[in-house]
């Protein structure tokens, strides 16, 4: 049963939506790149997975073993070599079984640990709540990112004239 901390139930889905949205896509679809300064599919997944261990799940342990953990910022640029060579199937399948995992955790915590308090280097005092707030932005914005590439990849030349009136900017 959820303890009352919010955002859980879309953190828990969010392997499944990267799932539905990934089920048509080759690898050769999952590499491509709509620009140089723009990142893959498989290069997001990637850093999906860096970001659920090594950011989310480290500052959950964080909050709850430290009285006020000083927080780093996750610059996702410094990983862009680990991104870049990435597998997106075996990446997405590492992915699911840590999301799992940090959602049990989560779901055992009481509703009181949202309470925990920390010092992040770029924004200040910042509460477990207000991460697990942005732990779902997060989520949702390369979820879109994600849809995004798939529409132009996979879909808009299928779509014919009927794609024209799309802007896509993936």
């Amino acid at each position: 049963m959820d303890a009352g901390l919010p955002c859980l139930d879309l953190l828990a889905a969010t392997p499944a939506i990267l799932r539905g949205l990934m089920s048509e896509i080759s690898e050769e679809d999952a590499r491509w790149k709509p620009a140089e300064d723009r990142f893959s599919i498989a290069e997001v997944l990637s850093h999906l997975l860096h970001s659920e261990g090594h950011c989310y799940r480290a500052r959950v342990e964080r909050f709850l073993s430290e009285e006020m953990p000083e927080l780093e910022p996750d610059d996702a640029q410094m990983y862009l070599d680990i991104y870049r060579n990435a597998d997106p199937e075996e990446d997405i399948g590492r992915f699911e079984v840590q999301r799992a995992a940090n959602i049990e955790l989560l779901r055992g915590l009481p509703a009181e640990a949202g309470n925990r308090k920390a010092w992040h280097l770029a924004a200040g005092e910042v509460t477990l709540l207000q991460m697990l707030h942005e732990w779902a932005l997060h989520d949702l914005g390369h979820i879109r990112q994600i849809a995004e590439l798939v529409r132009a990849r996979k879909y808009l030349a299928g779509a014919g004239r009927l794609g024209e009136e799309y802007r896509l900017k993936p």
